[in-house]
């Protein structure tokens, strides 16, 4: 081939993937038709919003389930996605699927066995939250830390990377963004050791383009940016022995007009501050936003939302982008729903804070002071003297990473509202001695409980962010609340764990339409045109750290035991809605199995209170509080395993079951393996004395 037409070749080439990145632009421009929902929020400012109008208030009480698919037993707690008339999504440890927007059908699936390759980090974490397209391919993380482009059509792989060590105490759940012809992944921590970090990939070859810190590392080592140098200064100690924390692992939005990445960064690590920086400092960049040039990562500003955070106030929730009118000015602004309770407005271009007021109770502080953007706290919202302090919002936050929605034609935000305090203190812990778990455990140097007095309760508000004022209230059946997506047809859509799915209007919050799903759901909904007909699709299921709150009754602070959602009967599906369908059928919740009968079973010796220990340091977050099960791992009490010493062995200690998703635990004693059996058992007869349920052998 002459020189020239190779030339020519490669110049046609590059054409053609410039016309195909500017389709992938166009149809995440927060300006697109709405035809596709081609990104976690639609596109790239990340509001949860559809300009779409042929289902509006008038036009609601028509729609109608179209199609539904069931899935496999795995958590299901994603959004999907739709471009070009094919759904994706992601269920358990990252398993895509794409269906057929306009019948259901499934076209493919592909498993990157992330639960058998995730090791150690496989006990903490649950599966994926959200995926990406760009250019014919659909990006996902992993447990295990890749980061894989699969092809759009086929379902194949095309490349893939492993974006951290794979000893690291780290772990991927949230979802990829692409923009420019880059795919940008961080991921979560809290588990060991760990410092935080955002990277971006080339789409087409994974090749890295660019990393960002989010915390700075060993001064000794030198440091990767000014930034870096810069953030050293507000540390103290020797912070970069826990990593430091700061994990980049759901909040991310792009601003195409100036080329800018925002990202949202975790706690520190740990959460204590006292352990973690020797109580001194603002420990930048964590409980942060960050300003990065889109092309080269380069640092362009932050605004810290907790100084020195010591209560898990990530500011990881979802970050809205929009334009307001305030003062008689056009403003350009990025919205957040804080885990901490305040709802800020931020001018997205040099990240000053414009306004922030509580939407919920808060205690740690009494305002954001305008003049520096720092929070006034409240004298003892640090837990003096390791003092047990009531703070609001506790740990699990005001808000979590289940998005709210920015409305363009209201103006209006909608959040989905955790209404719930914890007693904080740091009795017993002495920072000089304090060390990460290396078990993967949760560890963060702090003691949280709950108290009766701390009523638990969730709502779904509609705030308006121009003034900072509350516009309506819905109050939740449960403190776990889905997450939301609204139409320029006037309504708000929202999954419940009630198993409902529903649909308010925009301005008053009433009720207009609602529809059984048959099971839980908690995954945002998404919106979509196809062969003439707009589609509303949401999956069912009931998993991460927040479903454990499911189980914990909304007045007191203990665990309802009489729970009957069970993991292993609950359905997971992908249910597809449109107007004037000929299946208007609703799906009734499956039947628990019932809680077996272990008064047979062989038990070595009456160790549960040593049992409740171990079973909250590495069970309850995949098997849920008090051996309650209601995430998506299967609820003990309802299990045959634990009846026998040598299968529940096998299972815990020697990992039988790993590539389902149950992780080994060789570390665990004989000792301890029969007092998690003694505890289950015991649970299992509280829930027979107590619950209306016949005590048979389950199936």
């Amino acid at each position: 081939m002459k020189t020239s037409a190779f030339i020519a070749l490669i110049a046609i080439a590059t054409l053609l993937d410039t016309c195909l990145a500017d389709n992938s632009t166009a149809s995440l421009s927060d300006a697109s038709d709405g035809r596709d929902w081609a990104g976690y929020g639609r596109t790239f400012g990340e509001q949860h919003y559809s300009p779409l109008t042929e289902l509006n208030t008038h036009t609601v009480g028509r729609l109608g389930l179209a199609w539904s698919l069931d899935l496999g037993p795995e958590n299901s707690v994603t959004q999907p996605i739709a471009v070009n008339g094919v759904v994706y999504f992601a269920t358990g440890y990252s398993v895509v699927h794409a269906v057929d927007a306009s019948n259901g059908r499934l076209l493919w699936t592909f498993d990157p066995e992330a639960a058998s390759e995730a090791g150690s980090n496989l006990r903490f974490g649950w599966g994926s939250r959200g995926i990406a397209w760009w250019n014919h391919k659909i990006y996902t993380g992993t447990q295990d830390g890749r980061l894989i482009a699969i092809d759009e059509k086929a379902g194949f792989p095309l490349w893939s990377v492993q974006t951290f060590p794979k000893d690291s105490a780290a772990y991927i759940t949230g979802a990829p963004r692409a923009f420019g012809g880059k795919v940008i992944i961080g991921h979560s921590g809290d588990t060991g050791t760990n410092r935080g970090y955002v990277t971006a990939y080339n789409t087409e070859d994974g090749k890295l383009a660019w990393r960002f810190y989010s915390v700075p590392g060993n001064p000794a080592n030198g440091f990767e940016s000014p930034a870096m140098e810069a953030a050293a200064q507000t540390w103290a100690g020797d912070w970069w022995k826990f990593g430091g924390g700061g994990d980049i692992w759901n909040a991310v939005s792009y601003d195409p007009e100036t080329d800018t990445v925002y990202v949202g960064t975790g706690n520190g690590y740990p959460i204590n501050r006292r352990v973690r920086s020797a109580d001194l400092g603002d420990n930048l960049f964590v409980a942060s936003i960050i300003a990065l040039d889109g092309t080269t990562g380069r640092y362009k500003w932050h605004y810290q939302l907790n100084p020195g955070d010591t209560w898990d106030y990530d500011a990881t929730t979802d970050m809205e982008l929009a334009t307001l009118r305030l003062g008689g000015q056009v403003r350009r602004v990025l919205l957040q729903a804080a885990k901490n309770g305040f709802i800020y407005v931020i001018n997205r271009d040099n990240g000053k804070l414009i306004s922030a007021a509580p939407y919920t109770k808060v205690t740690w502080a009494k305002r954001i002071a305008i003049e520096t953007g720092r929070p006034v706290e409240n004298a003892r919202a640090r837990y003096p003297n390791s003092d047990s302090v009531e703070i609001w919002p506790g740990p699990f936050g005001a808000h979590g990473w289940l998005p709210m929605s920015y409305s363009p034609r209201t103006h209006l935000v909608y959040v989905p509202v955790i209404e719930a305090g914890m007693m904080l203190d740091d009795k017993g812990i002495t920072p000089s001695n304090w060390k990460p778990p290396s078990d993967r455990s949760i560890d963060g140097a702090i003691n949280a409980s709950e108290s009766a007095r701390l009523r638990r309760r969730g709502a779904l508000i509609a705030w308006n962010p121009a003034t900072q004022r509350l516009v309506w209230r819905v109050p939740q059946r449960s403190s776990v609340v889905g997450g939301v997506m609204t139409t320029a047809g006037g309504l708000v859509f929202q999954a419940s764990v009630d198993g409902t799915f529903n649909a308010y209007s925009d301005l008053t919050g009433k009720r207009l339409w609602s529809h059984a799903l048959g099971a839980p759901s908690i995954a945002p909904p998404i919106s979509y045109f196809v062969n003439g007909r707009q589609y509303i699709t949401v999956l069912t299921g009931l998993g991460t750290d927040a479903a454990r709150l499911f189980a914990v009754k909304l007045d007191q602070d203990e665990v309802d035991p009489c729970s009957g959602v069970d993991p292993r009967t609950q359905s997971r599906r992908v249910l597809t809605f449109a107007l004037d369908t000929k299946d208007q059928s609703a799906f009734n919740t499956a039947a628990a199995a019932p809680v077996v009968d272990d008064s047979k079973a062989q038990m070595y010796s009456d160790n549960a209170a040593a049992g409740l220990t171990n079973y909250d340091l590495h069970c309850a977050h995949c098997h849920g509080l008090s051996a309650v099960g209601i995430i998506h791992a299967p609820d003990l009490r309802r299990s045959e395993v634990p009846l026998s010493a040598k299968a529940f062995s096998s299972v815990v200690r020697n990992g039988s079951l790993v590539s389902e998703g149950m992780p080994g635990f060789g570390e665990l004693s004989d000792q301890q393996l029969d007092s998690l059996r003694i505890y289950i058992a015991k649970q299992a007869a509280a829930f027979r004395a107590h619950c209306q349920h016949p005590a048979t052998a389950a199936p």
